[in-house]
């Protein structure tokens, strides 16, 4: 059996995959067996003569991830049959340490960047698999495409949980189930009919999506329990695929008029930045409601409080222009508004769909197949999402 090898950060840590309290160290197990091995080492060196004897590594630097959120038990088994894997946790990877595996790597787990002089240094690379939620700038996309090298998102995990929670934050919207509870939390609460004045059914309404790539996708399967019309606005799909799927593909501004319900699901681009706006608020009939759960660079941000606070809509909404939202922002005392802290996708089910998405891949690939459970980084899309053609931004950390 092939031993386990790890490295833990310099943070303490408790409930990390061995399952024990311990400092920076290197350790060793049979697979399976639980026991720790007689040699610790305390630096990277006493490290490296150890990793570096064997080929056909797997390099993790999953920061802000962790091991035990990301990989079961059982996946982690699973992803150490394909080859060496040197666990990383607690902290991103230092530099010279992902330098010095690259050139046995098979494949990197983590937001390393990778400038092309990196991939200089790594014959080996298969796949380089980004468990945050997005593409990350600092990867040279088009040198990779190149070389074929796969680069993957793990944004797909996300998307059932965020298609639920946003279905759910329409319902809370639409019924007014937060406010409700307020009131009889308070001692403020009415009554039956009088309780239910400017609520509404979601049954035989008309649906709009902003964008329907995974968490879209999903969303248009949970909306045909309610027997109403979905329209999506999705310049990137073609109308074919959508009419497929059930959809009316139109133009926003029929989207917006006829949609009692308008959920923003799309990415930002350089195509769409700040583009849903008053004019568009303005076109819905009165009491609608909009859930924000992609970007919200995608909208202007006052502009969808501002329709809000004058009763003209109600907006649920789950990501803002800044994170943590600041004390003093006016989104926390606008009424009309379902309100939740960019936790739409954040489940642990969700966290451990991507690891076994990565271990069905990296065994794909490995076997030269195509991957087929995460994103692959096509150029179209990243040269519109603005990850090729403009000059690398830090990265944005994931749901």
């Amino acid at each position: 059996m092939c031993n386990r090898t790890a490295i833990l950060s310099g943070r303490r840590t408790l409930g990390t995959w061995d399952n024990r309290k311990t400092d920076r160290k290197l350790y060793s197990r049979q697979a399976g067996d639980g026991a720790p091995g007689r040699g610790f080492a305390t630096s990277f060196a006493a490290y490296s003569d150890v990793a570096m004897s064997t080929p056909n590594k797997i390099l993790l630097d999953p920061y802000s991830r962790t091991i035990d959120m990301l990989f079961s038990e059982h996946d982690k088994a699973r992803l150490e049959s394909l080859g060496q894997v040197l666990w990383f946790d607690g902290s991103p990877a230092p530099d010279a340490y992902i330098d010095e595996h690259l050139p046995a790597a098979i494949a990197l787990i983590g937001q390393a960047p990778m400038p092309r002089k990196r991939l200089d240094q790594a014959p080996n690379l298969r796949a380089i698999f980004n468990v945050s939620g997005g593409f990350d700038s600092r990867v040279d996309h088009e040198e990779c495409h190149r070389r074929h090298i796969h680069v993957l998102s793990c944004s797909r995990a996300f998307a059932p949980a965020v298609a639920e929670m946003a279905l759910g934050m329409a319902l809370a919207a639409a019924r007014g189930i937060t406010t409700g509870d307020a009131n009889v939390r308070q001692g403020k609460e009415t009554y039956s009919f009088q309780s239910n004045e400017g609520c509404f059914l979601l049954r035989g309404k008309t649906f709009g999506l902003i964008g329907c790539g995974n968490v879209g996708s999903v969303l248009t399967k949970l909306l045909r329990v309610f027997d109403g019309d979905v329209l999506v606005h999705d310049p990137w799909i073609h109308d074919q695929v959508l009419a497929q799927q059930g959809c009316q593909p139109v133009g926003l501004d029929e989207l917006f008029s006829r949609s009692r319900i308008v959920f923003i699901v799309s990415a930002p681009t350089w195509e769409n930045e700040h583009g849903l706006g008053a004019r568009h608020f303005a076109m819905m009939k009165r009491g609608s409601v909009v859930v924000l759960v992609g970007r919200a660079d995608v909208v202007d941000f006052d502009a969808l409080l501002d329709a809000a606070d004058s009763g003209h809509i109600s907006a649920a909404i789950d990501v803002y222009p800044h994170e943590p939202v600041p004390p003093d922002h006016r989104v926390r005392t606008t009424a009309n508004t379902v309100l939740s802290s960019h936790r739409c996708g954040g489940l642990p089910e969700a966290y451990r769909d991507i690891g076994r998405m990565v271990v069905d891949d990296l065994e794909l690939i490995l076997r030269d197949l195509p991957p087929q459970r995460m994103q692959s980084a096509g150029i179209e899309i990243l040269r519109r999402l603005g990850q090729i053609g403009r000059a690398p931004v830090p990265a944005r950390q994931g749901t």
